[in-house]
């Protein structure tokens, strides 16, 4: 009987280990987070993993959440998204032919949405479907600065703000393009 006690409690040494373990790990991360050099100013560099963690759960709920435009693009769209997009947006993401300085230094950067990409005819997000920009402009995004619209905008300013982004890429109307660069 005293050979069956003995090695029937080395399971039990060894989930002891195990929660002892865990205790440490834990213990370290919160001394970690409490006292040591945690990247918390824009200009740190992220946690690893840390783009890929919040990307995942933001591209699947975008999937999930997406819809079609309840209308089309013309110039009276395009228009009202030009003057949305001057007061709410471009302060940020820039307008055509003007960056905005300080965005490169946000973390994550704001992207400039009337400017091509590096690689490519891309401008902005004009390669994304129009349901995915909607659904940023109406929700946000956490932890980048991007900010809510859906209860400072109507649906139908959010929609026309996104259309004009789709075709951002395209020659725009002459008054959409002055809306868009008069100061």
């Amino acid at each position: 009987m005293a050979k069956s006690r003995a090695s029937g409690g080395g399971g039990g040494k060894v989930f002891l280990g195990f929660l002892l373990g865990l205790a440490v790990v834990a213990g370290g991360a919160a001394a970690y987070l409490r006292w040591g050099p945690v990247p918390v100013a824009t200009a740190d560099k992220p946690f690893p993993f840390e783009k890929a963690i919040v990307s995942a759960p933001l591209k699947a709920r975008i999937a999930s959440h997406m819809q079609p435009a309840p209308f089309g693009t013309d110039e009276d769209a395009f228009e009202g998204g030009a003057h949305v997009y001057r007061a709410q947006c471009a302060g940020c993401h820039g307008t055509p032919g003007h960056d905005v300085d300080f965005a490169k230094y946000m973390y994550p950067t704001a992207p400039q949405l009337w400017k091509k990409h590096a690689k490519g005819n891309v401008v902005g997000v004009s390669d994304d479907e129009p349901g995915e920009t909607y659904w940023k402009v109406a929700n946000g995004i956490r932890l980048t600065g991007m900010p809510a619209f859906n209860h400072v905008l109507t649906d139908t300013q959010m929609w026309q703000v996104t259309l004009l982004l789709k075709n951002a890429d395209q020659q725009l109307p002459d008054p959409v393009m002055k809306i868009l660069t008069t100061p």
